[in-house]
């Protein structure tokens, strides 16, 4: 196993809780997921950005920051590798788009103290949808909260995703296209993913494939 730290990111309804899920289960790897469903503010967001949006991303900051440096600095020995399906970096993505500016720079100056002391991902997997299949696949899961997200919305979240992507060179990030593909109905297009994230080797920076 050439990686010890993978990521799944994406989109909101990008697939990525799926898809890490499965690696985890297939791989023996020790699975971390984002835990969001019990935060109080997310609701609240939803029905008020411009009120809730810095409580929600302190939240975010806080509850990331907590569960990251627990399970990536206590490692299951049993398990081959870890597999997330977020990144702390996902905190400042959000933040950029729902915040002040001036609730900004203090958020920006707050993940800075406590960013450097959390272990860098090997491999940084984004799962790319366009807006439409992204809706899609919101509608489909029917969570209540996220009913009033919006196309717009989340081609802002993508901007910030690839604006990232740019500044970070010093990590490896794959990018795959998975508009045209089903890697939780069809094993494989699973397969394909799972070849191409663990069979093939990739330059630090941005690497791009379309399935």
């Amino acid at each position: 196993m050439q990686y010890k730290f993978i990521v799944i990111e994406g989109n909101i309804g990008a697939g990525k809780t799926s898809l890490t899920q499965k690696i985890g289960s297939d791989c023996n790897a020790q699975i971390i997921l984002e835990q969001f469903a019990d935060n109080p503010f997310l609701p609240k967001f939803y029905e008020n950005k411009e009120r809730y949006s810095f409580p929600l991303e302190l939240s975010f900051l806080a509850e990331r920051y907590h569960q990251l440096s627990n399970e990536l600095n206590n490692r299951n020995l049993f398990k081959t590798f870890t597999v997330s399906d977020y990144y702390f970096m996902k905190s400042l993505i959000f933040a950029a788009n729902t915040l002040q500016t001036d609730e900004y720079k203090l958020y920006v100056k707050l993940f800075n103290i406590i960013y450097q002391s959390l272990p860098k991902p090997d491999l940084y997997v984004y799962l790319h949808l366009n807006t439409e299949n992204l809706m899609r696949n919101i509608q489909k899961r029917g969570r209540e909260y996220e009913r009033h997200i919006t196309e717009d919305y989340l081609r802002t979240i993508q901007n910030g995703y690839f604006n990232f992507f740019k500044q970070n060179t010093y990590l490896k990030f794959l990018i795959i296209d998975t508009n045209n593909v089903d890697f939780v109905n069809n094993n494989e297009d699973y397969q394909n993913i799972m070849n191409h994230i663990f069979e093939k080797q990739y330059n630090m920076g941005i690497n791009r494939i379309i399935l």
